[in-house]
């Protein structure tokens, strides 16, 4: 990846394909091999991400969010402008800093019911903020969805995540149909990775038949599996890692 550009990059898949374990060591990788400031975003809802990097998130966007919901309701005209006009600082309550990168946490939302102004408003303060930032990571649910309607409509790169079983490959052509037929989200390439490889020739073969293109492999790595199981964050993964080493292939080729 270009050094002298902003990357935004959308991970998806279906669920257990190791997202938040690929985003966790995408993160490593530009923390260590690009200059700029890398800001992390967490919107899949089961909010797994904050322990894998090893931080810790009090407030959500989706805190803030029904904050937002609550005082608008009881709200006249100038209090709904005041809201809006506030939104930046409420916006950086939720920022987590850290010293090497920043990470939004969406959160699970509570209130039912359609409130898509709340959410063009925080779609547009989210954008705001990101512009600070060189490098955006979004660990996403399984299709883009949500990251289009409540994180970013734009992004350079959606990662789709998949193992090499007949499901998880389906889920990944169904995604990219999706994305592509309904105009979802704005991008500029679109690839699968697939994740917990033991025959790299094999599993290429298999997911040929997606016709995504593949950009990377990525090992099963008992180094992961041991890291998870103890809570250890991902970021300490050794660099000798076959996981990692293979992500770091793979950004440094694309």
């Amino acid at each position: 990846m270009k050094a002298d550009r902003k990357n935004l990059i959308a991970v998806c898949g279906k669920g257990g394909s190791g997202k938040t374990a690929l985003t966790a060591l995408l993160a490593k990788y530009f923390l260590q091999h690009k200059n700029g400031k890398l800001l992390v975003i967490d919107a899949d809802p089961t909010m797994c991400l904050p322990g894998t990097l090893g931080v810790r998130a009090d407030i959500t966007v989706n805190d803030i969010r029904e904050r937002i919901i609550r005082e608008a309701r009881s709200a006249g005209n100038r209090e709904k402008r005041n809201l809006a006009r506030s939104l930046d600082y409420m916006l950086l309550e939720a920022l987590v800093e850290t010293e090497s990168f920043s990470m939004l946490v969406m959160g699970r939302p509570e209130s039912l019911g359609c409130y898509c102004p709340v959410n063009d408003l925080l779609r547009e303060g989210i954008k705001s903020m990101a512009s600070y930032f060189d490098t955006i990571l979004i660990d996403g649910e399984a299709g883009v969805e949500q990251i289009s309607r409540q994180v970013i409509r734009s992004v350079n790169f959606p990662l789709i995540v998949s193992d090499v079983s007949a499901r998880g490959l389906q889920t990944a052509r169904l995604i990219r149909e999706v994305i592509e037929s309904h105009n979802i989200i704005q991008y500029e390439k679109l690839g699968l990775v697939l994740n917990r490889v033991r025959n790299v020739y094999d599993a290429r073969q298999l997911a040929q038949k997606t016709g995504i293109e593949i950009f990377g492999c990525i090992p099963e790595d008992e180094i992961i599996g041991a890291f998870d199981m103890q809570a250890v964050p991902l970021l300490d993964v050794p660099d000798d890692s076959p996981a990692y080493q293979a992500v770091f292939k793979m950004l440094s080729n694309f």
